[in-house]
């Protein structure tokens, strides 16, 4: 059996044809290929069913009784733009094929066709569908544009939370990954994917304190058009556009009180209703969600859903701080290094003793993201061969504690510390926001620019 004959995926398929006995053959070949199908014989039943379930492939005849299968195509590509239309006609000529084209169907079978035909088209799509989530996982990695990720470490904690990441990535549980910004949550997050039975499917990442309050349900959860001011189209949703894979809530206790009951009703049920409709939708997909706030204490405040955090806290994995795993400094500098001076052309060696001396010294409270930053500005600004003492704290902020009120220093530093400090002891961003007396968006800027 070679590649293309192979299953790739086990997919969601949807039958639209009025012939009981087609559809009842079809759906038996196709579920004994492995994939998940439901059948109906109207177009009325075919859009109810995608609007409660994603579907990665439809089969649609175009002659359903007195109905016509042509004027479906649009409305199906509409409800679910990710669904591949396969056209099922007893008359095929090159003016309907193309006319099917545009109206969003991917391929056609013409009547009498066999069980060979539907499995190979079937295979086909799935292989189409695992190659578009490459693609997709192939741009998230360019725009994340660093040194390859590698979960090993040498500090005892932190071969705790990979163990426990290992353990529950082939469960369907819930993982929430708790610690400091800038401390690799996504990187677990992404491993905990990869490692999955899910990782051939889609994974959404979403950093909710990056989108607004009033925009991050729709984000989720998507809209009808009309449902409000610029809603010119339908939206999906992430949950249906990573049907079968992962959604990544990074720093999920900045959802409101109305998004985390919507969450909440999602996870126990599995479904949901999108702005402005009041259809009821199914989704099969795992939430591994992230937070560097104190949940328990926002419970206890009022601030955050009590059933939510019993849902959400299933498996939790704490990843700890740079600081606490000082054993892995070194190494992770070096990969660093290797990696910006080749993305910059420069020929660097290493660190001088009293630059590797000057990083573990260093308290590091932007974490993995500050040690990254500061050694990419170091290679960047470097003159020498080698990174010396004068580089690494000509690039990395001041330790907490040795900048005042007063002090004769740029003022985008005291700004970076208080910011920093601030962020340390809130039990929330929004908290430190309130605190900062800035909004949540401005907020994120500043961590952006200083790398927090």
């Amino acid at each position: 059996m070679t590649n293309t004959d192979q299953i790739a995926l086990n997919l969601n398929v949807l039958i639209v044809d009025d012939d009981a006995n087609i559809r009842k053959t079809m759906a038996y070949c196709l579920a004994a290929e492995g994939h998940t199908v439901v059948a109906v014989s109207n177009p009325a039943d075919a859009i109810e069913e995608v609007r409660r379930k994603a579907f990665d492939l439809a089969f649609v005849d175009l002659w359903l009784g007195e109905e016509d299968g042509m004027e479906l195509l649009p409305r199906l590509t509409t409800e679910s733009p990710w669904t591949k239309i396969v056209v099922i006609t007893g008359h095929a000529s090159i003016e309907s094929v193309v006319e099917t084209m545009q109206r969003g169907a991917t391929d056609y079978i013409v009547k009498p066709f066999s069980t060979d035909q539907l499995k190979l088209i079937s295979r086909r799509v799935g292989r189409i569908k695992e190659l578009e989530n490459e693609v997709a996982s192939l741009k998230e990695g360019l725009q994340r544009l660093g040194p390859e990720e590698c979960l090993q470490s040498a500090c005892t904690g932190m071969q705790r939370a990979i163990e426990t990441a290992r353990k529950a990535a082939p469960s369907e549980a819930i993982v929430l990954i708790l610690g400091e910004s800038g401390v690799g949550k996504s990187m677990f997050a992404r491993a905990i994917h990869h490692w999955s039975l899910r990782s051939s499917r889609p994974m959404s990442v979403v950093s909710c304190p990056a989108i607004p309050p009033d925009l991050l349900e729709s984000e989720l959860f998507g809209h009808a058009k009309g449902a409000f001011t610029g809603a010119v189209r339908d939206y999906p949703g992430r949950i249906a556009a990573c049907e079968g894979g992962t959604l990544f809530l990074d720093e999920i206790a900045d959802i409101t009180a109305p998004v985390q009951a919507k969450l909440l009703r999602f996870i126990q049920d599995k479904e949901y209703e999108r702005l402005g409709e009041s259809v009821s939708r199914r989704a099969d997909v795992r939430i591994v969600a992230a937070t560097n706030a104190d949940l328990k204490t926002l419970v206890s405040e009022g601030r955050f859903r009590e059933d939510l955090f019993y849902r959400l806290n299933v498996i939790s994995l704490t990843v700890p701080p740079l600081r606490e795993r000082r054993e892995d400094i070194l190494s992770m500098a070096k990969d660093f290094l290797i990696y910006f001076g080749k993305t910059n052309h420069k020929r660097i060696s290493g660190f001088t003793d009293e630059a590797h001396q000057a990083l573990l010294e260093h308290a590091w409270p932007g974490n993995v993201r500050e040690l990254r930053n500061a050694v990419e500005r170091a290679v960047i600004l470097s003159s020498g061969e080698t990174i010396d003492t004068y580089d690494i704290l000509e690039n990395i902020p001041q330790s907490t504690t040795s900048i005042s009120l007063g002090d004769m220093v740029p003022l985008t530093i005291v700004e970076e510390q208080h910011i920093r400090r601030v962020l340390a002891k809130a039990s929330s961003l929004q908290k430190a926001a309130d605190i900062l007396g800035i909004d949540q968006a401005t907020l994120w800027r500043r961590r952006k620019t200083y790398g927090i």
